[in-house]
């Protein structure tokens, strides 16, 4: 393993602390399926297909942490290189740019730096997550019926990093060596979204060449 891909596993390299699944619950073994699948040689287009006999929304849950433990990872490598001086706009080149907007502060949809959109991000992902009404982890506990709507906005605002990881920091993490980790991460992510329709077409389309190259 190359100093970069220390780095990139290194826990105090990550921007949030890791939501993790308690064991013995059904959440924990699907985890640890999926984990199995990726380590076990299978082709990661396999990997993300629904199991026969699993709930869709539990098959969800767990995607959905994971992505945010390792989106937030890849982000935790390169965040000190991404700053309000070199990223004063959260954006994925000169065609794309990403506004915030939520429940609270930002109304509307608002022009911020990078880092700060980033921040705000992960915090409002955190929120979600960590909430039981939204994410239950007892057992017999259901989902709420916007489940996968909730789910889609977060995994459709979790591909907004990679947009701008690849466009404005992809030098950072090749000089690192981390590149085979992030691109295996982001065709983990990008087979799971397509395979279950949870992020609209349009919103992939900043990466749509390099997507076709990395996954023909």
């Amino acid at each position: 393993m190359s100093i970069g891909l220390k780095q990139v596993f290194n826990k105090d390299k990550t921007f949030r602390p890791k939501r993790k699944f308690d064991p013995g619950t059904q959440r924990f073994e699907l985890h640890k399926r999926a984990q199995a699948s990726l380590t076990s040689g299978v082709e990661l287009k396999a990997t993300v297909q629904l199991p026969i006999g699993e709930d869709l929304n539990d098959w969800v849950a767990v995607h959905v942490v994971d992505f945010f433990n390792r989106i937030n990872l890849i982000y935790g490598t390169i965040c000190d290189f991404c700053t309000e001086r070199t990223c004063p706009i959260m954006s994925g080149g000169p065609k794309y740019e990403y506004r915030w907007q939520d429940d609270n502060r930002y109304k509307k949809p608002t022009a911020l730096p990078a880092p700060q959109y980033m921040n705000l991000l992960m915090d409002w992902i955190e929120v979600q997550i960590n909430n039981e009404d939204i994410f239950p982890t007892s057992v017999g506990v259901p989902f709420k019926k916007n489940f996968l709507q909730i789910c889609k906005k977060i995994l459709c605002r979790l591909f907004r990093v990679f947009v701008h990881v690849y466009i404005h920091h992809f030098d950072r993490i090749i000089m690192m060596g981390a590149e085979a980790h992030v691109n295996t991460c982001y065709k983990h992510f990008y087979y799971f979204v397509t395979e279950l329709n949870l992020v609209d077409r349009k919103e992939l389309e900043p990466l749509k060449e390099m997507t076709a190259q990395m996954c023909q």
